[in-house]
């Protein structure tokens, strides 16, 4: 629903009563983000003594889940423009973490695939994922967690 500045002046009161619940620091989206923050920062200390990123760590899940996919796959997963993720590419590459070839039956696709030492890094990197999550869901049920998983993703898919 995008409304002009016209129709938003005038909304009934009880959308006017909601203003509270969503200013800042009270809002959901500003407590999204905050807590987006504080867990990419917490990672990103498990993650640093490994020379590795947040952006990293999400190309590498991909490719733990299915390796050999499309730069264009790992993309849309990911919801990442091209220009972005071929610089991540790069860097991965140069680390030796993942190589790049062309696909055998179209040659215009590149595939990225994992290197021994970006598989051995499934060994490490999910507990740390894991102790994290625990951390930040602490004394929560697993049908409260569940329960919040699918709310964010029914926003996701509303604001998609």
């Amino acid at each position: 629903m995008n409304l002009t500045l016209s129709e938003s002046q005038s909304l009934p009161p009880q959308s006017l009563q909601r203003w509270q619940e969503v200013k800042a620091p009270h809002g959901i989206g500003y407590r999204i983000k905050l807590l987006s923050q504080l867990m990419g920062r917490q990672f990103q200390e498990y993650l640093e003594p490994h020379d590795l990123t947040p952006f990293h760590w999400l190309v590498l899940c991909c490719l733990w889940e299915q390796d050999g996919l499309a730069t264009c796959e790992v993309g849309d997963r990911l919801r990442q423009v091209g220009g972005t993720l071929t610089g991540v590419l790069d860097r991965m590459e140069e680390r030796g973490l993942v190589q790049r070839r062309r696909d055998l039956q179209d040659r215009r696709i590149w595939r990225i695939w994992l290197t021994e030492e970006g598989q051995k890094l499934e060994e490490i990197l999910p507990n740390y994922a894991t102790n994290l999550y625990e951390k930040a869901l602490e004394g929560r049920s697993d049908a409260e967690r569940r329960l919040l998983s699918e709310w964010i993703d029914q926003m996701i898919g509303n604001l998609s």
